[in-house]
């Protein structure tokens, strides 16, 4: 070996060696070993230098990859402390009720997923015995994200400790009739069950990171002790490939959140085939969290694999074990020990040789179904030295067999995950293979049986016993209501009486009303401002000082701006979840806030606000997860609009977020105009959300950077400010130029800061064109469509509903035109209700830098446009000459 220290790299040239004859005599004995025992055993010491020096915490570059070998060897698992062949009978009976369950249903073409939890049984079931809290003692319990595919193993165990009916599992995917079960864990269908919906894959290893974040939060603010909560995160090595999966790894480590594990279960497989075929998805996992400074497990080898490394003195076992990669390790889990003595231990002679002196049924039961993550032991020592660790999350990363005990059939095929049933033999097998006493007489109608050992057996009473030492059922979703007094209406006048002469946009008026809310001595403690590294666009630097940015160290530097009044204050107790970049992480937050109630029975009044553009777009399957999960809060989408923003552009142009918060059931959307409209809409949010009847809603808000003078609240609007559209004005209430009485009528319908260009457009149309203009404030479009298409559900019922858009606007005179800054298809939901003639104005298209005036120009939708679209209405129905219409268009210029 050539002497390393004139070949080190650039960077240690730099750093002064201060003792270069000692330096010359570890580079010496390197070369000695290398020279006298080989390359190998000289990279195998090094390897052992380098993983003592980082147990001894010196601190060096972690090695970001291991072994392909179990972090804790035989020797040195734990005494397992729960009675094994009962355990076993257990999962036993799981197993087969899962795939009863969804082989039963498949008559009904209703499908399921039968092998992810085959190969997962164990990591489940070693958690239930022994690890995972309830929520039936002190604290919050333990938050478990249960990966989506596993489900039918969680319904099985549901079964056998009695929470759920033969009946139910039979109506597995078929919940139309009020008693069936949701195809994978979903709160809103499910509410006692799950707590979190995992099968958009990706976003569970996202919101456990959070939920665990969140979890400190709530600790480090004395609003709720969670020191004894712990999230898992069940995920499978194929989700890993989602970019949100590992997102937010640097998050968890940098916060240490040693309250958090992730338990990966490496079947090597995704949906059509394996995960990696050429390389290896455990090592390149092991590399992505160790890079990320996470505590990392590996779980691989089940104990058949004992004698094979005692028998591997050169190493040579190992080495094939990292060299092999994932595709071929699946097949050997298929082949026979011929093709398996042939392909991986033909490779050298070292192996041929240890090979020799295995039998093949020691070969067979390696290869073919000796996994760690198949063995509680091995899994129990994983679990434990994994909340046994401190300062840092845990990866486990446990190797399994999908479709393990399903029989040749299922067993590690590439197609297992979309085979949906087995054959009548096929169980019978299972059944002999799992030791469970159903007798083939069971099978008599060529139907397969779900079994159960009985209320009173001995394996219920011992899963009962178990969970009853653990706080009780597990996975549970509780509510225990706890109504939040109304905040004092003193937050609220400010924005009810109108700001004066002075201007101000309605996103300032949200955040001055938010910042005297968070003063209420009974509520203001709950609220949760989230902002993704966007505050001081908002006008929410003022919250630094009093409120404080949330960082589990505090602030351990002196801010630049110090001196200044408001400075950037960080703080252990703090307030603000300021995220930085990721509009991801600040919704995994939200939703984190938003089911607080559930989780920890602490309700939180949480607002996360961000570009409009950058919310919807790129968030919107984690607002169905918050949907799903039944979260509430307030959404803010900020700088909204197509042309409000100027100068920033087609990407910044928010036009369409409205119409993708339409499709959310959950969701009530208002696009308010003035402020006292945001103080109306957020007291009665505060009341639906967090009152003596809470609805599991949460409230989407947009608001404008545009600023404006904000009148004071009208008499009497309340009713429709709430269900989404009020008259503002009307042409008589115009103090100059005000139309004749005979004059042509039309009725002018704007949300948002196109509120501005009607009222506008109203003085143009009565000074210039004698045309009467009623103004009317269109909160939301999406609300007066909900009533609307509850009324046409009740008329199927045979009751007699008018929507509220038609009764709101019964009698007035004149067609419709209504006018928005998002596209036209946002005004148009309310169409086909309005009984007068309708039409709307909108920003459909690309956005484009430019200035406000120019931007609503090049759409359309300006005040002099509005004025010749009413013309143009009018002069349809012979009200006004068409010659009028031309006559604007030249004189405006259009």
């Amino acid at each position: 070996m050539s002497d390393p220290v004139g070949k080190l790299p650039s960077e240690l040239d730099q750093l002064p060696d201060r003792d270069t004859e000692e330096t010359a005599e570890w580079a010496a004995s390197l070369d000695a070993v290398a020279q006298a025992a080989g390359t190998r055993r000289a990279e195998y010491l090094l390897r052992r230098t380098l993983q003592h020096a980082e147990a001894a915490g010196l601190a060096l570059p972690k090695l970001l990859e291991t072994d392909y070998v179990n972090t804790i060897p035989t020797a040195a698992e734990p005494e397992f402390p729960g009675d094994e062949e009962m355990e076993a009978r257990i999962t036993a009976w799981n197993r087969w009720n899962a795939a009863a369950m969804v082989t039963r249903g498949s008559k009904y073409g209703v499908g399921g997923h039968i092998a992810t939890f085959a190969s997962a049984a164990w990591l489940y079931e070693t958690g239930f015995q022994h690890f995972f809290r309830g929520k039936e003692t002190d604290g919050s319990g333990d938050q478990l994200y249960i990966q989506g595919h596993a489900s039918p193993g969680i319904y099985a165990r549901a079964f056998l400790d009695g929470r759920i009916s033969e009946q139910q599992l039979d109506n597995f995917r078929q919940e139309s009739g009020g008693n069936g079960l949701p195809s994978y864990p979903h709160p809103r269908r499910l509410p006692w069950l799950w707590e979190f919906p995992t099968v958009s894959m990706g976003l569970g290893p996202l919101s456990a990171i959070y939920q665990a974040r969140f979890n400190r939060y709530l600790q480090n603010r004395s609003i709720k002790d969670t020191a004894n909560s712990h999230v898992w995160a069940f995920l499978g090595d194929g989700e890993m490939d989602e970019p949100e999966s590992t997102a937010a790894l640097a998050l968890a480590s940098r916060e240490q959140l040693d309250n958090l594990t992730f338990v990966i279960n490496c079947n090597l497989q995704r949906l059509d085939g394996p995960v990696r075929a050429n390389f290896r998805v455990v090592q390149e996992l092991e590399a992505q969290f160790r890079g990320a400074g996470w505590n990392v497990i590996k779980s691989l080898w089940g104990s058949a694999w004992d004698e094979l490394f005692q028998l591997d003195a050169s190493g040579a076992l190992v080495r094939r074990l990292r060299e092999v990669p994932d595709a071929q390790f699946q097949t050997y889990a298929t082949r026979d020990v011929a093709y398996i003595r042939q392909h991986f231990f033909g490779a050298n002679a070292e192996l041929v040789q240890l090979a020799g002196v295995l039998s093949d049924a020691k070969i067979a039961e390696c290869f073919h179904s000796s996994r760690g993550g198949h063995e509680p032991r091995k899994v129990y020592a994983a679990y434990k030295a994994a909340l046994e660790h401190k300062g840092a999350p845990t990866v486990i990363l446990a190797q399994t067999v999908k479709g393990y005990t399903l029989g040749a059939g299922f067993e590690s095929k590439n197609a297992n995950h979309q085979m949906k049933k087995l054959t009548i033999d096929e169980f019978k097998d299972m059944r002999d293979r799992l030791g469970l006493p159903i007798p083939d007489s069971a099978f008599a109608d060529g139907q397969v049986p779900y079994g159960h050992p009985g209320a009173n057996s001995p394996e219920v009473q011992y899963l009962n016993e178990r969970r009853a030492a653990l706080g009780g059922p597990a996975p549970a979703r509780k509510v225990k209501h706890v109504a939040l007094p109304a905040p004092a209406d003193r937050s609220f006048a400010p924005l009810l009486k109108g700001s004066g002469k002075q201007e101000m946009a309605t996103t300032m008026a949200f955040v001055r009303l938010v910042k005297d809310l968070m003063r209420d001595k009974e509520t203001g403690k709950r609220w949760v401002p989230i902002v993704p590294d966007e505050a001081r666009t908002f006008g929410m630097e003022s919250l630094f000082p009093s409120a404080g940015i949330y960082s589990p160290l505090g602030q351990t530097y002196e801010p630049v701006d110090r001196d200044q009044l408001m400075y950037y204050k960080e703080a252990k107790d703090g307030q603000i979840l300021n995220e930085g970049i990721t509009e991801a992480g600040a919704m995994a937050d939200f939703i984190a806030a938003c089911t607080s109630y559930a989780t920890h029975g602490e309700p939180m009044i949480p607002f996360y606000i961000f570009y409009s553009m950058f919310g919807w777009q790129r968030t919107a399957d984690q607002m169905w997860q918050l949907a799903d999960q039944l979260g509430k809060g307030f959404i803010v989408g900020a700088t909204a609009g197509r042309t409000t923003l100027t100068g920033e552009g087609l990407q910044h142009a928010d036009g369409h977020s409205h119409l993708i918060a339409s499709t959310n059931p959950a969701s009530l959307n208002y696009d308010p105009a003035f402020a006292y409209e945001i103080a109306v809409i957020v007291k009665d949010g505060l009341r639906r959300m967090y009152g003596e009847t809470p609805e599991d809603v949460f409230y989407y808000l947009t608001v404008y950077n545009e600023p404006k003078v904000q009148p004071a609240m009208p008499e009497g609007v309340e009713e429709g400010i709430l269900k989404g559209l009020y008259r503002f004005n009307t042409a008589a209430d115009l103090a100059e130029a005000a139309p004749a009485a005979d004059a042509p009528k039309v009725q002018l319908m704007a949300s948002g800061t196109a509120i501005h260009w009607i009222l506008e457009a109203q003085k143009l149309l009565a000074a210039e064109w004698n045309v009467a203009a009623d103004v009317w404030s269109a909160t939301s479009w999406g609300e007066l469509r909900r009533d609307a298409l509850e009324c046409d559900e009740a008329l199927l019922r045979g009751e007699v509903r008018t929507p509220f858009v038609t009764r709101a606007l019964e009698g007035a005179q004149g067609p419709v035109l209504a006018v928005s800054d998002w596209m036209r298809q946002v005004p148009d939901q309310i169409s086909q209700w309005v009984e007068q003639d309708y039409t709307s104005l909108g920003t459909d298209g690309f956005g484009l830098s430019d200035t406000r005036e120019g931007a609503r120009r090049h759409f359309g939708v300006d005040a002099q446009s509005i004025v010749v679209a009413a013309l143009a209405q009018l002069a349809r129905r012979g009200e006004v000459p068409a010659s009028s219409v031309k006559e604007a268009r030249e004189r405006y210029g259009l």
